[in-house]
């Protein structure tokens, strides 16, 4: 099950950009950021809603705040507007490719701050992602 909602999320994340290059023709990224930031967040709301998990926001705590907040800001906010202004001015063929090796980054990260194990299966995709990318690019 979860190869399939994977499968679906890569789909409408494959999607997607046509609609944000399309938007973006006659739009600056910021607005244009703003307006899928408040979609999402209206959608996201009423599934709240809907599966009654709005009260659990309460036991959030101040920490788990703190760092959805930090990723929020370099995520949602500065990666996407960045995203944006890059799918505005870019082919987005190329542009998502580069957007989506972020998991080199996240490899990087977890090595450092989270102590997870370098692989030589990690060594190796990340290797390749960096050569697909020289492909396209």
């Amino acid at each position: 099950m979860v190869f399939w909602i994977a499968i679906f999320a890569m789909v409408c994340w494959g999607i997607a950009p046509v609609f944000a290059k399309v938007g973006l023709d006659n739009l600056d990224p910021l607005p244009g950021l703003i307006i899928r930031t408040l979609t999402a967040s209206i959608f996201a709301l009423g599934s709240m809603g809907f599966e009654g998990s709005i009260s659990k926001m309460k036991n959030i705590t101040f920490i788990t705040w703190v760092f959805i907040a930090i990723e929020a800001l370099l995520a949602t906010f500065i990666g996407d507007l960045a995203y944006y202004a890059a799918i505005k001015k870019g082919d987005i063929s190329v542009v998502t490719v580069i957007m989506s090796s972020s998991p080199l980054v996240t490899i990087l990260m977890s090595i450092i701050f989270l102590g997870e194990q370098v692989t030589m299966i990690r060594i190796i995709g990340a290797g390749l992602v960096v050569v697909g990318i020289m492909l396209i690019v």
